[in-house]
């Protein structure tokens, strides 16, 4: 059921994904075409916004907080299986595999490679303070607007 409180959670963590967008795509090698980095990681900002972070609403102060870091944490396991998704399927267009386990096993590895990529401090204490006030700003939604 569409609420206020799911529309901040879903806004607040696309605003999130965007802010760590642009924090990651200066650590990737020069040259690097983004294409659909950005959109991508909104919508599933979105997403992870209003199903998860503004379903769970309305159960105080901590558990706004553990959702929020909850969100965030569901927001770059997501990012980094779509994100390796699509790097796998550039990579199989070019018949870098020889066979479908290869390519989906692939996923992974290339999925760990961007972990590695954004495990720097500023990305990571953005996302835990974009988190935290995604879930604090939704909380206050669902308490005045219910």
């Amino acid at each position: 059921m569409p609420t206020a409180a799911r529309l901040i959670a879903a806004i607040s963590m696309a605003l999130v994904a965007i802010v760590a967008s642009y924090l990651i795509m200066p650590l990737l090698p020069e040259g690097t075409d983004f294409g659909y980095f950005v959109p991508l990681n909104a919508g599933l900002g979105l997403l992870v916004g209003w199903i998860w972070v503004g379903r769970k609403t309305g159960h105080g102060l901590v558990n706004a907080i553990n959702n929020g870091l909850t969100g965030v944490a569901l927001l770059v396991l997501w990012g980094l299986f779509l994100q390796g998704a699509w790097e796998m399927f550039r990579l199989a267009m070019r018949n870098r595999y020889d066979g479908p386990f290869e390519a989906l096993s692939a996923i992974f590895v290339i999925a760990l490679d961007f972990f590695f990529v954004m495990a720097v401090p500023h990305v990571w204490l953005a996302l835990v303070i974009g988190g935290v006030f995604s879930a604090l700003l939704t909380e206050n939604a669902a308490r005045r607007w219910r």
